[in-house]
Formats: structure tokens, C-alpha cells, sequence
């Protein structure tokens, strides 16, 4: 076998791997695990406790019937508030739908104990080891003075212990959905006790999230100097701290910060007072079913007789809207709670670039057309450094008889014709790798956009023009399916839509502007990579794919027009007849 033929083989077999890698932390979503058979708890598990698994549960439906609740409607959510336990265990959002149908269901983010998936919010207070202090708990009911929680109108719960103490819980809401929990103790008894205040948010069974690499989906939280903490469902079974059947992380004496549960789209999380030290927790029950919680814990309260003590608590349950998230973290001086959003790695880059689509999708009401608009700003904010890359490459163009001479003379001695190369490089002032400078230049802003389009709720369901009424998901259109004339589904490397296929279709003809390169391996992966790039996009979302597709549109335009400026001849129509005629050699 040639060398030639043996490195075009190593080159196909390294675009496979890329192709395969970037799918995997980039490409087509996947699901966790399925749950075991769900089970739902009798008892809130209190900081250090797990609660009780009975037998299997009814409809969401059905177990809301199970203990007397007050409404909550504010205009953003609309649920209820259990009066057994006092859990905040009801919440759906308004303004949000399963699917782009205007009739399908409101997104439920809460659901009760005794449901198929509980997932809900608690509070309450941990007396010291040992004590026989009778305290509110799972199955306490609480007097309400309201049938109804509105923004206007706040909730008084209120429970007797019949020893001394009475409990009162006001629960608060505003217009969107940060709920704030006041919840204090009176001791009208003739011993003090010592008490700690808690509040938790707890959910049943592992869900199912979107399976990115590059999106956190679970616990997550600033706990003080700590800072961001993301531990994954699966790293918390694996933890080595236990206790009991709990395993979990802990993070004391934090100063600042908040704790929760996120899902793509939507999350729940405290806030505690920002100025209090605290303990966090991230921690896992090994039950039937996993049970994972994300708790506070305050510092320890003595409340002597005739006294009373308080503690307050925020919680957030709802969709995460950048300018609600950034809004809350002004308002109550809330510790990086806009990293509730996963920004990422290069969040100085992404956030702005959010902004810079909200800001135009504002003025022309379309977030394709915004797009489009930014990405034409990036063009021109990087023309000067196409303009020398480009020159660069008419250079390149000059000299290419001395670097085919170049390579005839020293077929035989590869080194030397590197050094013979290198030098003509530094005589004629050419940079060989200019070229790709434009291309990397794209890389942080394609990556940006991307995680824009991925984490942004303001994305989700945002129509551009046509069959495109998702940015955020990908072309719903198929090639491997006759674009909807066969009823089948294809595997996840065979979704192929419109737009990827234009895509593909200019970055072909990008590349084929430029002269070939004259070796054959070279030659081999500017031919295939248009093609791995189009299957790579296929599943992306369709915003990402239309900026890449007008990205390579007016780079074709940018392109000639610096080409024919620096007198460079433009080798499309060329290529196209080489490529051709050599198929038709070939046949």
C-alpha cells in the first residue's frame, strides 16, 4: 500500500473519530437511565434522614386529593400549597407548553408525595440529638387563614405542638415565581429549647434529562467560597460520604450563595440569607427508588421562654428567564444566581452574545432573523482579519509553481522538502496558516451560539420562517425519510434535514473557491470534510445550523470579493470541472 493511499485511509478513519466524538459531547440528545418503578414517600426526608418508601403510587391527579391545599395562582404559575406537611408541592408554569402546539399541556415542575414523580420544596426546623421536642413534620396539618396565595395576598400557616410552641409559617409570592418563606417559633413554655431551621427541595427518581456533555442537568449551587458546585444524579450515588442510607456532599459555614435542582429549562432553588452562614448539602437516599435532595440548614436557634425566633427562606421554582435570573440576583443580592443558567466555560462570551441576539430579536421580533443580523455584525467586526488572511492565501497562490517544483525536485526526501518549503514561506512573507484563522476565529462564537440555543429558554419554541418552528430543536425535516413521504425513524446519524443539507451545500463551495491543495491527503479531507460536517450538524439545532449555513454564504461573497480585489483568481468553476472530469476518468 502507498503512503499516499495509507494516509488518506488514517485521514477517513480520523474523521469517523471526530465525527463520533463531537456527537457524543455535542450531538443528538440523549436520555438518563430509566428510573426504577417509581414509589413515592410517605415523609419529607429531613437534613440526615431518609424518608419512608410505600406502596406504589396513583396518578398526579389523584394524590392531590390526598390533604387539603390552598390555591396559588400568580401570573406566571398556578398550583397549591399542601396544609399536610406545609410542602410547596404543586407548581405549574403558565406560560410554557410540552410541545410548539398551543393546546398541549403546561409544563409541571412540581408534584406531590404519593405521586408517580414527586418532586417538591419543604421547610421546617431539626431539634438537637437526643431532644423529645414534638416538631412539625410530613403528616402535620396546618391551619391556614386563606384558601388562596396570590402576589397581592401572602399565606399564614400556623401549628400548635401542645407543649409550649407554636409554629407559623408565612409564605410570600411575587409576579413571577421566587417564593419567600418566613417561618418563625414561640415558645410559650417554661424551658427553652434549641432549635435549627431547614429547607430542602427533594425529588423522586432519577429523571430523565437531555444526556449533553455540555449542559448540566441536576444538583447544582454556589455554596460561599466553594463557588459553583455541579455534582451530576450519578455522582452523588458514587459519593463516599454516608450516613445511613444517605450519601452526599456537605458544605458548612458558607457565606452567600443559593442550592437546588435544575433541569434544562426549568429549576427550584433556595436562597438563604446572604449574609448568614449555612450548610449546604447535596445528598442521595438509597431507596427503592433514589432520592435526591439539596438542603440548608441554619445555625443553631435557642429560644427561651416567651421569646421567639425566626429564619427566612427564598425559594425559586420556575422557568429560568435570563432577565428574571438577573433581575433576582439584583434584587436580593443573590451570590452568582445567574449561574443557575449554564453559561459555561466561556460564559464572557456567551452571555454577551445573548444579549446582542435579545437586543436585535427585540427590534426586528424574529430570533432567526436576529441571527442572521449578528451574524453579519461578526463578519464585519473580522473583515480586516479576513481581508489579510485572504491576502495571504493570493501570496500562496503566487508561488504555488516553486512549491510544486519544490516538491518533484525532493520527492524522495520529505525533510528536505519541508526546510525547502519553509524557507520559500519565509522568503515571499507568507504565513501558511492564515488561512485558518478565519475558521478558528469562528470557533468561540459557534460555540457561543451554541450555548445560547442550548440553555436559553427564550430560545425554546422560537420560530424562524417555514418548518422551522424551534430554533432550538433541529430541522425537523429529514432526507432518510423522503422529507416525510416514508414513515420511518431513522437512527440519530441519519437525521439529515433541509437546512443541514444547505449547510453542507456551501461549505462545499467555499471550499472548492480555493485552489487544491496538491496533496492527496489533503486533497481527500477538504473533499470529505463538507460531507462529515453536514451529518455533525444534522442533529444540532436548526438556529445553529442556519447561522452556519449564512456563515459560509457570505463568506463565499466576503471571499471573492477580497479574491478579485487582490487579483486572486477564484477556482470554483475550475475545481467543480476537475472534480468531474476525474469521476468521469474514473468511470
Amino acid at each position: 500500500m502507498s503512503d499516499d493511499n495509507r494516509n488518506l485511509i488514517v485521514a477517513i478513519a480520523l474523521s469517523v473519530a471526530v465525527l463520533i466524538g463531537w456527537t457524543y459531547f455535542f450531538g443528538q440528545p440523549g436520555q438518563s437511565a430509566k428510573p426504577p418503578a417509581q414509589t413515592a414517600a410517605s415523609a419529607t426526608a429531613q437534613p440526615g434522614q431518609a424518608g419512608a418508601i410505600p406502596a406504589l403510587p396513583p396518578s398526579r391527579e389523584a394524590a392531590l386529593l390526598n390533604a387539603p391545599r390552598v390555591t396559588i395562582d400568580t401570573p406566571a404559575i398556578r398550583g397549591s400549597i399542601s396544609l399536610a406537611g406545609g410542602r410547596i408541592d404543586d407548581i405549574a408554569l403558565k406560560h410554557y407548553r410540552e410541545t410548539v402546539n398551543p393546546n398541549s399541556p403546561n409544563i409541571v415542575l412540581f408534584s406531590p408525595l404519593g405521586s408517580p414523580h414527586p418532586y417538591y420544596a419543604d421547610f421546617g426546623w431539626v431539634g438537637e440529638a437526643g431532644a423529645s421536642v414534638a416538631l412539625p413534620g410530613p403528616t402535620t396539618v396546618w391551619t391556614a387563614d386563606s384558601d388562596r396565595l396570590t402576589p397581592e395576598k401572602p399565606l399564614t400557616l400556623t401549628w400548635d405542638n401542645g407543649q409550649g410552641l407554636v409554629f407559623t409559617r408565612v409564605i410570600s409570592v411575587d409576579d413571577n415565581a421566587m417564593f419567600t418563606i418566613r417561618q418563625s417559633v414561640r415558645n410559650n413554655g417554661g424551658a427553652p429549647v434549641t432549635l435549627y431551621p431547614f429547607s430542602l427541595v427533594s425529588r423522586w427518581g432519577t429523571p430523565p434529562t437531555q444526556g449533553y456533555y455540555v449542559l448540566h442537568e441536576g444538583p447544582v449551587g454556589v455554596l460561599g467560597d466553594a463557588g459553583l458546585q455541579e455534582p451530576t444524579y450519578a455522582s452523588l450515588a458514587k459519593d463516599d460520604v454516608l450516613y445511613g442510607k444517605v450519601r452526599g456532599q456537605v458544605f458548612r459555614d458558607a457565606v452567600g450563595g443559593w442550592i437546588g435542582i435544575t433541569d434544562k429549562y426549568w429549576a427550584a432553588a433556595l436562597v438563604p440569607d446572604q449574609k448568614t452562614p449555612f450548610e449546604g448539602r447535596f445528598t442521595v437516599t438509597e431507596a427503592t427508588q433514589p432520592i435526591y435532595q439539596t438542603d440548608i440548614r441554619g445555625a443553631a436557634v435557642a429560644v427561651a421562654p416567651g421569646a421567639e425566633a425566626e429564619n427566612t427562606v427564598r425559594l425559586f421554582a420556575g422557568a429560568k428567564q435570563v432577565s428574571a435570573i438577573d433581575g433576582y440576583e439584583r434584587e436580593y443580592g443573590i451570590r452568582k444566581f445567574d449561574l443557575l443558567i449554564d453559561w459555561g466555560w466561556f460564559y464572557f462570551i456567551t452571555k454577551p452574545m445573548f444579549f446582542l441576539l435579545d437586543f436585535i430579536f427585540r427590534l426586528v421580533g424574529n430570533f432567526g432573523v436576529a441571527i442572521l443580523l449578528v451574524t453579519v455584525l461578526v463578519k464585519v467586526v473580522f473583515f480586516p482579519l479576513a481581508n489579510r488572511s485572504y491576502a495571504s492565501m493570493a501570496k500562496m497562490k503566487a508561488v504555488q509553481p516553486e512549491m510544486m517544483a519544490i516538491r518533484e525536485r525532493y520527492a524522495d526526501d520529505r525533510v528536505k522538502m519541508q526546510q525547502e518549503t519553509m524557507e520559500l514561506y519565509r522568503r515571499e512573507k507568507i504565513n501558511p496558516v492564515s488561512g485558518c484563522l478565519p475558521v478558528l476565529i469562528q470557533v468561540p462564537v459557534f460555540f457561543a451560539l451554541y450555548k445560547v440555543l442550548m440553555v436559553t429558554i427564550e430560545m425554546r419554541h422560537a420560530p424562524f420562517f417555514g418548518w422551522i418552528r424551534d430554533l432550538a430543536a433541529p430541522d425537523p425535516t429529514n432526507l432518510f425519510t423522503l422529507f416525510g413521504l416514508i414513515p420511518w425513524t431513522p437512527p440519530a446519524m441519519l437525521h439529515l434535514g433541509v437546512w443541514p443539507i444547505i449547510m453542507g451545500v456551501t461549505m462545499f463551495l467555499q471550499m472548492k473557491m480555493n485552489p487544491e491543495p496538491p496533496d492527496p491527503v489533503q486533497r481527500a479531507m477538504f473533499s470529505w470534510m463538507p460531507v462529515i460536517f453536514t451529518f455533525m450538524l444534522g442533529s444540532f439545532p436548526a438556529g445553529l445550523v442556519i447561522y452556519w449555513s449564512w456563515n459560509n454564504f457570505l463568506s463565499i461573497l466576503q471571499q471573492g470579493f477580497i479574491m478579485k480585489r487582490h487579483g486572486v483568481k477564484i477556482e470554483l468553476a475550475d475545481n467543480l470541472k476537475k472534480m468531474f472530469a476525474r469521476k468521469e476518468k474514473s468511470a
